[in-house]
């Protein structure tokens, strides 16, 4: 299929066009994909040995890529291959990129074949003649983008000629935190450097451009705050019977109630009453962030909905109490219960968020209207609140609004499955649904049409996020929303992130104006040091995890403090799981429900949950799976435990912290150790 680009993607496209590497600065809706399909297909006609690999950061992209943007326009004349985690292809992906044309993957499935030493699976970046990377402002500190792209870096500067061309799409490479110019320029070549690229967007033809993708008008709908709030009152004073109950620390100072700076005081304090063996004090901890989270809750969605996040908390606590900390945490919110349950029932303290909202989804919905709009919220529980209210809402549903969820996927019973999220975008488009409740899944890079309306409700988040969820209100006349409290936090984010938009501009524009030769020295010096500064990061990482011997590390549940492993239990399965192959420590932990995943894995399938066998605790670890059909393997999350180390407890979020090397896993050995019957 032969296709035409406007003038100002012509214009956008033409350094690439002769072979440079170059990052691609245009809005959301400015057509960027389909401009860097029109510098793959003359790649491909123009390149001996073309082969195109383009590169998303989200696995929905792979299909969407391929399907919408790729395949319409290369399938005829190319062969063309998506792979994803889900696809199979990824075990041999080596060969799939030898067989191939163009290949659409996310980052992470190329990564793991440049590392990978197996021929069917291994790839190396001279194999690529031109590598296009979409959401490219993410390619920066230990994201996978940026891994791939030091290994680009380090061959570049070692003067290796195979290296392929670069093309980063963006909407915004945003400010990197920086609130001044001089510190914004620096971001905008780091991410140059990391890319090895120059940033060009349209000169002279922005007017087309701003035609083909009109600014919505921006309204902030503004609340007055509560004239009284008993349940939140309420709440608060029972947060304040714990920290009675838990004599804080003197050094302590918890901010206020209500807040996320609260939030982040209080899993600071439950880290340390784990690592100080002070059960009171972390279990405090996380029932003042289970109160707090009912604030946050409170403060933007409906009081039942607060109430019940409670409930729900406290309905598995019961069951699962044992000591005095327990009991008395449990007993002071039975005692209360009846309390908040009728204050958040009685509609005179009901938060005016919501009534703005609904006059603000009114005013573009209604039994006659053609509307199409998007309600970004905060988190994926807030997203189902915010659905519950809609369709109980009658004024909403005589207005004709059909809404559904859209929120990222992942295993779990709050995740959506990829299935689920195709199916909804779909019916979004078809105009089965006109009201998608959206994390910020739908803010980047999602194929989602036109809308004339976008609200973003209860949000502190960066310019970015900010210009991308702007960029979805494209149709003509189209409104995008503040709903906020009057002097509240989220008026004055949107204020900065509008200052911070501004300069993002400014800085490219900066970047764009500086020679060719002092482009390239800034470019230069920032590659170097970045090696330089990786090479020793690495070092740290490796003397960390030679820090202590596996064996000499006891493994802790994180909930009851009794022991159940060794860190020389552990072993790394494919480079992903991280398996206790103990046999002993099945006497440990008692099994739950089956886990069901969307996707089908070549050598394994999941089991059953694993929760803490120790009395009533009963604290989630993770889940079994069967490996080889043979292998019952208990793949555990680490940031369910504690670790007693020789220099004290520690807890940590994720695998790679830890301060121990853990050892592959290999099959042979395992069968040998635990069946050895069989190698007889």
């Amino acid at each position: 299929m032969l296709f035409e680009l406007r003038s100002y993607q012509k214009e956008v496209v033409e350094r690439a066009l002769k072979g440079e590497n170059v990052i691609i600065w245009l809005p959301t809706g400015g057509g960027k994909t389909r401009a860097a399909v029109y510098v793959a297909r003359r790649h491909l006609e123009t390149t001996a040995n073309a082969k195109v690999m383009v590169l998303v950061n989200k696995v929905h992209l792979v299909d969407q890529h391929y399907t919408k943007e790729f395949e319409p326009y290369l399938g005829s004349g190319y062969k063309l291959m998506k792979v994803s985690g889900d696809s199979q292809e990824k075990d041999f992906f080596g060969i799939v990129v030898q067989d191939n044309d163009v290949i659409i993957c996310t980052a992470q499935i190329l990564y793991n074949a440049l590392i990978n030493k197996e021929e069917a699976k291994h790839v190396e970046l001279s194999d690529i003649t031109l590598l296009i990377i979409d959401e490219c402002h993410h390619t920066h500190k230990e994201s996978v983008y940026n891994k791939i792209m030091r290994c680009y870096v380090e061959k570049k500067l070692k003067g290796q000629r195979r290296i392929p061309q670069i093309l980063g799409l963006t909407a915004s490479p945003g400010t990197g935190g920086a609130k001044v110019l001089e510190e914004a320029v620096n971001h905008v070549l780091e991410i140059c450097a990391n890319l090895d690229s120059v940033i060009v967007s349209t000169k002279n033809y922005t007017p087309e451009l701003e035609e083909k993708v009109p600014r919505p008008q921006k309204t902030f709908d503004i609340v007055e705050k509560r004239t009284a709030d008993p349940f939140g009152d309420h709440i608060k004073w029972m947060m304040q019977q714990i920290h009675g109950f838990m004599s804080l620390p003197p050094d302590v100072r918890l901010r206020e109630c209500g807040t996320q700076e609260y939030e982040a005081d209080v899993v600071i304090l439950e880290q340390r009453g784990v690592s100080q063996d002070n059960r009171l004090l972390a279990q405090c901890a996380l029932h003042l962030r289970q109160y707090n989270d009912a604030l946050l809750i409170n403060d933007t969605l409906r009081m039942m909905d607060a109430y019940r996040s409670l409930e729900e908390f406290y309905d598995t606590k019961v069951i699962t109490a044992i000591d005095g900390t327990d009991y008395f945490l449990v007993g002071l919110f039975q005692e209360n219960q009846v309390e908040l349950k009728n204050f958040a029932a009685d509609p005179r303290y009901e938060n005016p968020k919501m009534a703005k909202l609904e006059s603000t989804l009114l005013g573009q919905f209604g039994p006659d209207v053609q509307s199409r709009g998007i309600l970004f919220s905060r988190t994926r529980r807030s997203t189902r609140c915010l659905l519950d209210w809609v369709q109980k809402n009658r004024t909403l549903q005589k207005a004709g609004i059909k809404a559904a969820i859209l929120t990222g996927a992942g295993n779990g019973i709050t995740y959506m499955t990829q299935n689920e999220q195709a199916d909804t975008i779909r019916n979004f488009r078809n105009g089965i649904l006109n009201l998608l409740i959206s994390t910020s899944v739908a803010e980047e890079g999602l194929d989602i049409p036109e809308c004339n309306l976008v609200v973003r409700y209860g949000l502190l988040t960066n310019e970015i996020a900010q210009q991308q969820a702007s960029g979805r209100a494209r149709a003509r006349d189209s409104q995008y929303s503040v709903v906020a409290q009057k002097g509240g936090r989220e008026i004055r984010r949107e204020h900065i992130n509008e200052y911070l938009e501004e300069l993002t501009g400014k800085a490219i524009a900066r970047v764009q104006s500086m020679s060719e030769h002092e482009f390239r020295r800034k470019i230069n010096e920032i590659q170097t040091q970045a090696i330089i500064m990786n090479k020793v990061l690495q070092d740290r990482k490796t003397e960390k995890k030679n820090r202590h011997a596996a064996s000499s590390i006891r493994i802790l549940c994180r909930n009851c403090f009794a022991e159940v492993a060794s860190g020389s239990d552990f072993k790394l399965l494919e480079n992903a799981h991280y398996v206790n192959v103990n046999p002993d420590f099945k006497n440990r932990y008692k099994l739950g429900v089956k886990v069901v995943l969307e996707r089908r894995f070549e050598d394994w399938e999941p089991g059953c949950t694993v929760s803490c066998n120790n009395g009533n605790c009963n604290k989630d670890w993770g889940f079994e799976m069967k490996y080889r059909k043979v292998a019952i393997l208990p793949n555990l999350a680490i940031k369910n435990f504690a670790l007693e180390t020789p220099d004290g407890r520690i807890t940590v979020k994720k695998w790679k912290d830890v301060p121990f090397m853990v050892e592959e896993f290999t099959f042979e050995q395992y069968c040998s150790d635990f069946f050895p019957d069989l190698f007889d």
